[in-house]
């Protein structure tokens, strides 16, 4: 893909359903007893493997343009899949089945791409062993061979990284456990499925405590059937916020952005950062926030950003895209305790410090992050490295660059969380 510089970004968009939510909701609706009908279900590659893997393991899937209709099975009812179950590049799929297939009484195997089976799944593998789940791999890696067991053991698990997947992975473990399973989560994470669960009718306990927060479900609730809208992906809605803050004579509205708490923290950053973003038609459907958003271009001054601690684990897929804002900020923008992106579907540290030195930007990179500082980027060849956010990142790089054509290697991988994200930039892109 080649990306020539703009001049400004306008118009009003609407974007693809939010991943998170997509996710969760084809997963809890296949749980489910009845037929839950899920709108602006995400179009992303990750999603599409997700559905896949419920038909499977004997779940009804029929797809009715935007819409997803899923015939629930109950929370045991799966059926022992006759081949591995191909996760893609989704790292959510196999997280969260393989929560769901530890408490199941048959054998399953998670799969995916050879960038997913690069990345660390001891994080599920060793609490839901001490479920009573069994698993077989080749360091800690997919293939995963799981060995489930119906009911597991009930246990009390504290998260040794903010990760909402895990999390996610251990209270859907928890539903066919045989008692109370908890999470202690140190920092809060993304609430998606919690706030799910409940629309499923299932009761979710929350105690706030010195250290975190625990969350726990029983094994004895029951999910039924519940028709769910899917917001707009924020993080996706990222890439356009970023290109329209930095191009000054920029305007620019979002449609029925996901407003969720645990994932505004983009839109607080970005405000900080001196960004002039106005909500509006804000409402809630099945526990879900959502809102417009309006953008309008140019910023104020900012005092040497720093990004860093607890936000991080709530900013964690829109740390490419604030790089490629830290070279249009006057004081740059450092990124700390960030080491998270490092196991991604690349090294994402590694592949945006690389991309923007190409670019002739003033970078410095760190085992947990990296610093950027305000620069006039070059046109240059830039790799996507097979990752999704990496190439949008860069896609708006090439836009903001002050000469020189962008050619981005593998442009593909945008499917993996947003086709179409190229033509939607080339409605709203002004280039004279």
């Amino acid at each position: 893909m080649l990306i020539r510089p703009a001049r400004a970004i306008k118009g009003e968009i609407s974007l693809p359903g939010d991943k998170s939510i997509s996710h969760r909701a084809a997963i809890f609706a296949a749980m489910a007893t009845g037929e839950s009908r899920i709108e602006n279900f995400a179009t992303s590659a990750d999603c599409a493997s997700t559905l896949k893997c419920l038909r499977q393991v004997g779940v009804e899937v029929r797809q009715e343009g935007p819409a997803v209709r899923i015939q629930g099975v109950g929370k045991s009812g799966f059926v022992e899949p006759a081949e591995p179950l191909d996760c893609g590049n989704s790292g959510t799929t196999m997280r969260l089945l393989a929560g769901v297939l530890a408490g199941q009484s048959f054998e399953s195997v998670l799969t995916g791409d050879d960038s997913l089976q690069k990345r660390p799944m001891g994080r599920v593998i060793d609490p839901l062993t001490a479920m009573g789940a069994s698993f077989e791999s080749e360091n800690n890696r997919a293939p995963l061979r799981v060995l489930g067991r119906n009911p597991l053991r009930a246990i009390e698990y504290q998260l040794p990284v903010a990760s909402a997947q895990i999390k996610s992975c251990m209270l859907l473990a928890g539903l066919n456990s045989d008692g109370e399973t908890a999470v202690i989560e140190p920092v809060p994470t993304r609430d998606h499925t919690e706030r799910m669960l409940r629309w499923f009718g299932v009761d979710v306990l929350e105690t706030n405590l010195a250290g975190g927060k625990r969350i726990s479900v029983t094994g004895t609730a029951q999910l039924t059937a519940a028709d769910v809208v899917v917001p707009s992906d924020i993080s996706s809605a990222a890439f356009f916020l970023v290109l329209a803050l930095s191009l000054a004579n920029s305007d620019l509205r979002i449609r029925n952005v996901g407003s969720n708490p645990t994932r505004a923290a983009i839109v607080e950053t970005l405000r900080n950062l001196g960004a002039d973003i106005r909500t509006s038609n804000e409402r809630e459907l099945n526990n879900e926030p959502m809102a417009d958003i309006h953008i309008l271009g140019g910023m104020g001054q900012n005092s040497n950003p720093v990004i860093k601690g607890k936000v991080i684990a709530n900013l964690v897929d829109e740390l490419p895209i604030l790089a490629i804002l830290g070279t249009q900020l006057q004081n740059g923008l450092e990124v700390r305790d960030a080491a998270e992106l490092r196991v991604k579907e690349t090294d994402r540290i590694a592949a945006v410090v690389e991309n923007l030195r190409r670019m002739n930007a003033d970078v410095e990179e760190f085992d947990d992050g990296f610093r950027v500082g305000k620069s006039d980027l070059k046109g240059a060849r830039v790799d996507s490295f097979g990752d999704h956010r990496i190439a949008m990142a860069f896609a708006v790089a090439g836009l903001l660059a002050t000469e020189g054509e962008t050619e981005i290697v593998g442009a593909e991988s945008v499917d993996v969380s947003f086709p179409g994200f190229f033509e939607v930039l080339h409605d709203v892109v002004v280039y004279e």
